[in-house]
């Protein structure tokens, strides 16, 4: 990745881009790389977890979904408060809370304890993504976005692929206590990065002020940000793509792969390892699509619904009793596609609403994602044990919140089409009439 590719073709007032934007913006995306290897370290030890705090599916489930609970419900405040402290401080707030997360973890000696570990980690993880996006657009100029944001989420997935491929040898390895305790080493190794040479913005381009003004403000900047077409519309194809890959990727995909299509850990590791793949893939196409062709953004993202939705059809009905290794395959690099499709959520709320509302925005826009992901793996841990553990009836819950967001998708994308198109030509107005 080159300055040239990041930084060109600025317009007036834009951050400059450029070698020294990369080098900020790489510490921020390297505490987001760390906090996604924590987050994502249960889907590859949710068997090991049922065995040693011994629980079944339901109770299992809720390790996660407590922890997406947490982040959730976190998403506009974090958003309040990088609008109002600025990256540097909420980013180096969540490595402490997620390091100590990932390090209770290690030890907890009961299923309390270690739901209590997971909430503080869900909690630190939650501050990281909305800082890396602001940061994103601190230091980059606006038609970079785009690229930007996917790349962000680009490097995610690499921490997804640190969890599937090198936490999951550990902890086979070296034992649960070791193989946890040793990953929250690298939270202490990026909180360090942080503190030296992460800088909000560049010089010359710091944002105005924003004045303490209470809780009445922080209500106006909620509900300015709901208003706009443009952040709903962002939150729903972040709710309606986002969730089958993460519920996979999270804790279901393994038990799954396993126990319903009898595949040992082995052959099921590499084919999470290729959702992981594919999803870095598929980020830089859709990232280069998406700048070159904004139009594209609703196509791509139906179009990933779709995709999922029939792939997950045929898994799930095929007449044997476990789906054909091509079958598996296809379904996998098809769930990669989720997680960029996701990212383009941000790019209907983004030039929706103004510098001082992004982070409200983007915390809006980020809580759709993870109330799905949290939403289905209560119901498939649920229908799970309610039916023995028929893997068929529980994953045809995808279905029901994937027909929700479409239906408030079609709902949405005319209004903030239209509104997009006025903030567009009054924007353009501004540049052209500039007062004397």
């Amino acid at each position: 990745m080159s300055s040239a590719a990041l930084g060109k073709s600025t317009l007036p007032g834009d951050p400059p881009g450029g070698r020294r934007a990369i080098a900020v913006w790489s510490i921020g995306v390297a505490v987001y790389f760390v906090a996604v290897i924590f987050r994502t370290s249960l889907g590859v030890a949710g068997l090991d977890a049922a065995d040693r705090f011994h629980v079944n599916a339901s109770a299992l489930s809720t390790f996660s979904i407590l922890q997406l609970l947490v982040y959730a419900g976190m998403q506009i405040p974090v958003g309040l408060l990088v609008d109002r402290l600025g990256t540097k401080r909420v980013l180096g707030i969540g490595v402490v809370l997620f390091t100590v997360g990932q390090l209770g973890f290690a030890f907890s000696p009961t299923y309390g304890t270690a739901l209590a570990s997971r909430a503080l980690l869900g909690c630190g993880d939650a501050m990281t993504f909305i800082s890396v996006l602001r940061l994103g657009s601190r230091w980059f100029p606006a038609r970079r976005g785009p690229m930007v944001a996917q790349l962000a989420g680009l490097v995610g997935m690499a921490g997804n692929l640190v969890s599937t491929l090198v936490l999951a040898r550990l902890l086979h390895g070296i034992g649960w206590t070791a193989a946890f305790a040793g990953s929250a080493l690298a939270g202490v190794v990026v909180l360090v990065l942080l503190v030296l040479f992460l800088k909000d913005h560049p010089d010359g381009h710091a944002p105005d002020p924003v004045p303490h003004q209470g809780a009445a403000y922080v209500r106006r900047q909620i509900a300015a940000s709901w208003r706009e077409p443009g952040t709903r519309l962002g939150l729903w194809v972040h709710f309606t793509t986002q969730f089958p890959a993460m519920v996979f990727l999270l804790l279901w995909g393994m038990p799954f792969l396993v126990e319903a299509q009898g595949l040992s850990r082995g052959t099921a590791g590499e084919l999470l390892t290729l959702v992981v793949l594919s999803n870095m893939t598929v980020g830089l196409v859709y990232g280069q699509i998406i700048a070159r062709h904004h139009a594209a953004r609703l196509p791509l993202a139906l179009g990933t619904v779709g995709a999922t939705a029939a792939l997950w059809a045929a898994t799930l009905a095929y007449p044997a009793e476990h789906a054909p290794m091509w079958l598996l395959v296809v379904l996998c690099t098809v769930l990669g596609a989720c997680g960029p499709a996701s990212m383009i959520g941000f790019d209907f709320a983004r030039p929706a609403n103004p510098p001082e509302r992004q982070g409200t925005a983007s915390g809006i826009t980020n809580m759709g994602g993870f109330v799905a992901s949290m939403t289905t793996l209560f119901a498939i841990g649920v229908l799970l044990d309610a039916t023995g553990d028929d893997y068929a009836v529980a994953f045809s819950s995808v279905f029901v919140l994937q027909a929700l967001g479409v239906t408030q998708i079609l709902r949405l994308r005319k209004r903030a089409a239209r509104r997009e198109r006025e903030r567009l030509v009054a924007s353009r107005v501004e540049t052209v009439h500039v007062p004397v």
